[in-house]
């Protein structure tokens, strides 16, 4: 069984991610359990807009493509609504990459980038974490 490294073990747990064609019929079974819409964002840089929901102490990101070039729009188009990953909170992003680049850690882009409510996120790649893209978040 693939754990995850080390150096990600232990994180909290910040949201859950699902990728979707459309944030209202996405969303429509999650409120209809009961979880409450907290908050809606486009982000363009990433290029995609999002939909969060309180699922008890974690949240539910529904996001859905900006347009049709968007990464997430390809990740649509080859496989389709579901998981897209899982996003662990931290404390310090800038300290927390840097240790897991020394210790062999590969990222989806160079640096971090601006998330959701003013956090600061990076990718850490599928290679690395055993098929899995996780984000790192940083909240301000």
């Amino acid at each position: 069984m693939n754990e995850l490294p080390e150096a990600v073990r232990g994180l909290p747990l910040d949201h859950v991610a699902i990728a979707v064609e459309d944030l209202d019929s996405g969303a429509a079974p999650y409120v209809q359990l009961g979880l409450e819409v907290v908050s809606e964002e486009a982000l363009p840089e990433q290029g995609v807009r999002l939909r969060m929901l309180q699922a008890g102490s974690s949240r539910l990101e529904l996001i859905e493509p900006l347009d049709a070039h968007s990464p997430l729009a390809s990740f649509l188009s080859k496989r389709g609504q579901g998981l897209h990953h899982l996003a662990l909170r931290v404390e310090d992003i800038d300290e927390k990459v840097s240790r897991l680049r020394s210790s062999g850690a590969l990222f989806t882009t160079d640096e971090p980038r601006a998330g959701h409510g003013g956090s600061r996120v990076i990718f850490l790649h599928p290679s690395w974490t055993g098929g899995v893209l996780l984000e790192l978040v940083e909240h301000g």
